[in-house]
């Protein structure tokens, strides 16, 4: 990674899932003005590295690669299945990031996204302990590529496990490798935080990743985000990571049914890319 933030976006905003034909997307996302091109993986078997690797560099784009985890992969179940389905989704996830050239893979990996339910402290705490000790597997796997995991926190309507910078950094704390690190995302942030500046300063180095939106899931800088306090707290910290944009088109029925976005949040998703790096660059470059 360069010296200083890189701007990147999600193909989510147009596409999904994504395949080895989304690599159509990346000269006009080179065009916008991003260096940084995130790639969500949610069929391994549909995208083909080495042509998406080659897509990149005649593009001059980096990549980011984050996981999609459903009901099918859930490192806390009582299902040993689901974990297996999580481990072999990630060691495919891992083998795409070595041949994109990515340091990390991304997500909110320890549970199922939209495993949302009021449980006993008891449950809570069987469940806490398999996610700390099936991700303490993941980072051994992840050394084998010399790559780091980077754990997201969810708000509190998609996950009951990590909700805050706090919930996160007791999660690296207790899988206690080197290589588990942190992503925070700016959408969960409005709904779970206190204060964005304080959020970013305890999870300190450890943050690697960071995604972008609005309060509302729309383009950055139209609502009610404290966008000051984000560049402080990343000035704070020193981060030189990637900011990318993530959000989602409501023409994917599925995947907008799934973030429950009901209606568009920009004229077009063209639009909403260019409009957000243009306040993201103003905000933060």
């Amino acid at each position: 990674m360069s010296n200083t933030i890189s701007f990147g976006v999600s193909t989510w905003l147009w596409q999904s899932p994504f395949t080895s034909d989304s690599i159509s997307l990346f000269p006009k996302i080179k065009e916008m003005g991003f260096d940084t091109v995130e790639i969500p993986v949610e069929d391994p078997a549909r995208i083909d590295g080495k042509l998406v690797k080659k897509a990149l560099d005649d593009n001059g784009l980096c990549a980011t690669v984050c996981g999609a985890f459903g009901p099918t992969k859930d490192f806390t179940a009582d299902d040993a299945a689901l974990h297996s389905n999580s481990f072999n989704y990630i060691a495919n996830c891992f083998e795409l990031c070595a041949v994109l050239g990515t340091n990390f893979f991304a997500g909110p990996m320890y549970s199922a996204v939209g495993k949302a339910r009021m449980v006993s402290e008891e449950q809570r705490k069987i469940e806490w302990n398999r996610a700390v000790n099936n991700l303490g597997k993941v980072c051994k796997m992840a050394e084998d590529y010399g790559l780091s995991i980077a754990l997201e926190p969810l708000n509190r309507f998609e996950s009951d496990l990590v909700n805050t910078a706090k919930d996160v950094m007791r999660l690296v704390n207790d899988i206690n490798q080197s290589n588990a690190k942190v992503l925070l995302d700016g959408f969960h942030m409005t709904i779970e935080e206190k204060n964005i500046r304080e959020a970013i300063n305890l999870v300190g180095d450890k943050l690697i990743h960071v995604q972008v939106s609005e309060n509302h899931r729309g383009i950055p800088g139209t609502g009610l985000t404290a966008w000051g306090d984000f560049k402080k707290g990343l000035d704070d910290i020193n981060y030189k990571g990637a900011l990318v944009i993530e959000s989602f088109t409501p023409e994917i029925k599925e995947l907008a049914g799934a973030v429950c976005i009901w209606k568009n949040l920009a004229d077009s998703q063209d639009q909403f890319a260019v409009k957000g790096i243009d306040f993201l660059k103003k905000t933060f470059a």
